[in-house]
């Protein structure tokens, strides 16, 4: 998907691993903003009698993404007639995309979402639908639809996300008394025979002289 996506754009797939997309819808106007959540997990344990303590880690929770969405069958905006079911063939539209389920998976699709430079994975969490004008026949010509998506990611991605020494992610260390570069190489790749390109990567013109507070990059195997 290329970079700076004029129009929000949802496009769904049914397997997050191969990510082949299925179906997209573009939104009839970009919503005027989006809100990302980001939740850090800390035990609530503390011992009896003490007046305080140190927040304790325990997990960080998938992003979220929320934000609205106008439907509008009027006719003043890209002259969209009401046609048979008004606002309804759009939302039904939104719904096929992210809650109907497909295929074998027995759940509803993943999708991604583009705009701007924002790609966000995930799949809808709620969705609350407002409608807002009808016509004489009670037809829905208007409705903005409230959405909530919740991050996800594969397990070889989240793996490598909890892994700090993956050998597949850029790593940077702060070099400590004592430390030398075979042997961060071998802490970071498990290997230290890495140690000349990373003295390369890194412009290091004495790599056997760190000096302890220098910060030296790993780069990601190949």
């Amino acid at each position: 998907m290329a970079n700076n996506i004029s129009k929000l754009k949802i496009v769904s797939q049914a397997n997050l691993e191969t990510k082949k997309p299925e179906e997209s819808m573009d939104a009839l106007l970009n919503p005027e903003s989006y809100n990302q959540k980001i939740e850090i997990k800390y035990s609530e344990r503390q011992a009896p009698g003490t007046t305080g303590r140190m927040p304790k880690f325990t997990k960080i929770e998938p992003d979220k993404l929320d934000f609205e969405l106008l439907f509008d069958r009027t006719g003043t905006i890209n002259n969209l007639s009401p046609g048979e079911f008004g606002v309804d063939e759009d939302i039904s539209k939104l719904k096929s995309l992210t809650v109907e389920y497909k295929g074998k998976e027995h759940r509803p699709r993943f999708v991604s979402i583009y705009w701007g430079t924002m790609k966000f994975d995930g799949c809808l969490e709620t969705m609350d639908i407002s409608y807002k004008l009808f016509n004489m026949d009670g037809l829905p010509l208007r409705a903005v639809v409230k959405t909530t998506f919740i991050g996800s990611m594969t397990d070889e991605l989240r793996t490598k996300k909890e892994s700090p020494n993956s050998p597949d992610m850029t790593h940077i260390r702060t070099v400590k008394f004592g430390d030398t570069l075979p042997l961060m190489c071998h802490d970071i790749y498990g290997d230290s025979k890495y140690y000349a390109a990373v003295a390369a990567h890194n412009r290091l013109d004495d790599f056997r002289n760190l000096t302890e507070g220098m910060q030296i990059q790993f780069p990601p195997l190949k």
